[in-house]
């Protein structure tokens, strides 16, 4: 197990080392980072100052190593490049000292902010966000599966089955302007929803309300194509363990319809389902970007759309970077929980 592990991290590791690579080449060719600091009223003396500080004035290798030494957990620093940056974490040295660190994401060009907290401040958002699309999904798809695979070809599996396609078939942004416009302005006096809002309200006479159901319809949007693909993992999944022979065993030993299907069948049908869910679950939070923009819902993608439109690319590479890291952390859970839920797989 723990050698499992060791092996998913170092392959995780190499490829967000690929991403940051790949992050850095990208968005540094865009543009001038001392003009975007500075707009256009910046004067020849403080542009070179500016360039200078963000190391600007050194070769491309020379600034990707200073990056690569930035967003890295374990990095060496400067006593003054510490205290200018100032870094969190456990350091050792003299005026050269090596240590443990929160990764440094550098600054936002507009706000001036880190955009380490720029981003925490939008995760818990996207985070909410993901988790109730992917509740939806998952338990709605799963009995949605189910069902329509103990009653094959009857009118509830050729229903399911259309549904499914229909979800599949809709693109998230289409499905959010739809729904936003339907339910958040056509039907609005009946459903009390917003077109936009974010979990919290800012009222000048009561300070921050909750708002949970502003949740409901980019929730909705988000999980639509996950619970289609759910529906569909599900019902193929349990056709064919219905199939097998400890099914029939199960029932001639007199055990009922509902704990053969659940305890069972299910159990052993999951890991497709469990491959899409971690998956999608990831997907989602790339794919938050454009519904938390639709809807104004407060999150990460909100924040990385904002600063695409503005030019702030530490912003988008700080984006890229935790969201390739979300991808990496789920995927190695999956792995770990195939052989929880599923007595046939051991990890070793």
């Amino acid at each position: 197990m723990l050698s499992f592990l060791t092996k998913k991290i170092l392959y995780g590791l190499l490829v967000l080392m690929g991403v940051v690579v790949i992050v850095f080449f990208l968005f540094q060719g865009f543009g001038d980072p001392a003009r975007l600091v500075l707009g256009q009223s910046g004067d020849s003396t403080t542009m070179k100052n500016i360039r200078k500080e963000l190391a600007l004035d050194q070769p491309k290798w020379k600034q990707f190593v200073m990056y690569l030494n930035d967003v890295s957990p374990v990095a060496v620093h400067s006593k003054e490049d510490i205290q200018k940056k100032q870094l969190r974490g456990l350091f050792m040295g003299g005026d050269t000292k090596f240590g443990i660190k929160i990764p440094y994401l550098r600054r936002s060009y507009q706000t001036k902010k880190e955009v380490g907290a720029v981003l925490m401040e939008a995760l818990p958002g996207t985070l909410l966000l993901a988790l109730a699309a992917m509740l939806l999904a998952t338990v709605v798809g799963v009995l949605l599966g189910i069902l329509a695979a103990v009653k094959q070809n009857t009118w509830m599996d050729t229903s399911s089955v259309f549904a499914s396609v229909l979800g599949i078939s809709a693109p998230s942004f289409f499905t959010g302007i739809v729904l936003a416009y339907l339910f958040g302005f056509v039907l609005n006096r009946y459903t009390g929803l917003h077109m936009t809002g974010s979990l919290f309200n800012t009222d000048p006479f009561n300070g921050e309300e909750l708002q949970l159901k502003n949740l409901i319809l980019p929730a909705i949007t988000l999980g639509i194509r996950p619970l289609a693909i759910i529906t569909q993992l599900t019902r193929s999944s349990m056709l064919d363990v219905l199939d097998q022979d400890y099914i029939r065993t199960a029932y001639a030993k007199g055990l009922s319809k509902k704990v053969v299907v659940f305890r069972h069948a299910l159990r052993n049908a999951l890991n497709p389902v469990i491959t899409a869910i971690t998956g999608w679950f990831a997907e989602l939070l790339a794919g938050a970007f454009f519904v938390e923009y639709i809807f104004g819902w407060k999150g990460i993608g909100k924040v990385t759309v904002d600063a695409l439109e503005k030019l702030d690319f530490p912003v988008v590479m700080g984006s890229v970077l935790i969201t390739a890291t979300f991808f990496i952390i789920v995927n190695l859970l999956a792995d770990v929980f195939y052989g929880v839920v599923d007595p046939r797989v051991k990890i070793k």
